[in-house]
């Protein structure tokens, strides 16, 4: 049996708007095994990224418990959280925000070993560890002393990589990391994950809101619509038997390689329901086209449906009754 690395529990994130409290996240439980890719989707704004926020306590949760190697995190203090970042690491959206302009690619790179006390500053052992993490994630060594305006995205975001795996993390955050990179680019960086992850045992849970990227690096996939989980299952199974249908809209709108394969698009209508103090009721109904009166009065719960395979969603658990 496969040994658990993450467990969340209730998570929720609210923000207070002068109109109320947007619910960022509301309510969403899952569970990680070690060395397992969770691929995160969903639309822009739907919440992914503040729950992997929230997961590495970037963000404080407003409500629920997570749990890391069966150990509660949600309320270490300050210098728990700061050993604990040794384990838990993210990798950002935006390769060249999320640097330092001043640093060279080195003093980016060194940066967690000294803020951690791995090695000591400037000497023969950092500047080692430096290079071997650059050639772990295919930098070549004239780039140390460059700064990231001098490179291009593909490689900010393997300086990004890098820093990320310089403390020898078990677990990953990897918020949207090839998004803002050309499809060429794309690819070298998903096998470089996937190549580290193979090496390293590490643990990836993987935001997204680009299906056909997630299908190629994921173990399973738990879909998000306006802050709650409406669907989760192995790779293989979503695709091949989706059932919410947010999930099935998805799908419809990945790109088809070959003119003569036809997919029926489907259309989604209606208006987005509010994040903020949202009433009860499933928060895709107003845009779902098989929408019963119960849809608006009630809050689905994820159900598991077989095959490892959950959703939340009235329709399907009526067929399942009948």
């Amino acid at each position: 049996m496969a040994e658990s690395i993450l467990k969340v529990k209730g998570i929720k994130k609210y923000f207070s708007t002068p109109k109320g409290m947007l619910h960022a996240v509301d309510g969403v439980d899952f569970e990680m095994e070690k060395g397992e890719t969770l691929g995160l989707v969903g639309e822009s704004g739907c919440g992914k990224s503040t729950i992997g926020r929230v997961i590495l306590r970037l963000l404080e949760p407003t409500e629920g418990e997570i749990y890391f190697e069966d150990k509660n995190i949600s309320q270490l203090n300050k210098k728990e959280m700061i050993k604990l970042r040794r384990d838990m690491q993210i990798i950002f959206q935006d390769p060249f925000s999320s640097l330092n302009p001043r640093l060279s690619v080195s003093e980016i790179i060194a940066e967690p070993l000294i803020i951690h006390n791995i090695v000591k500053k400037k000497n023969s052992e950092l500047e080692k560890e430096v290079l071997r993490l650059m050639d772990l994630v295919g930098l070549a060594k004239r780039l140390v002393n460059a700064y990231p305006h001098e490179l291009d995205g593909g490689r900010r975001q393997r300086i990004g990589i890098a820093r990320a795996l310089a403390l020898r993390p078990k677990f990953i955050v990897a918020d949207e990391p090839v998004s803002a990179l050309d499809v060429s680019i794309q690819a070298q960086i998903l096998n470089l994950l996937q190549d580290l992850q193979e090496e390293l045992g590490l643990t990836y849970l993987f935001i997204t809101h680009d299906l056909s990227v997630v299908k190629h690096i994921s173990d399973n996939i738990a879909v998000m619509y306006l802050g709650k989980l409406v669907e989760k299952a192995p790779a293989d199974e979503l695709f091949r038997n989706s059932l919410h249908p947010y999930t099935q809209a998805l799908l419809s709108a990945i790109p088809v390689p070959s003119i003569k394969s036809k997919r029926e698009r489907i259309i989604l209508k209606g208006e987005i329901t509010s994040p903020i103090d949202p009433k009860p009721g499933c928060r895709f109904a107003a845009r779902c086209n098989y929408a019963m009166d119960r849809c608006f009065k009630e809050d689905p719960e994820l159900t598991e449906v077989g095959n490892n395979h959950l959703v939340a969603c009235f329709l399907v658990e009526e067929k399942a009754n009948n």
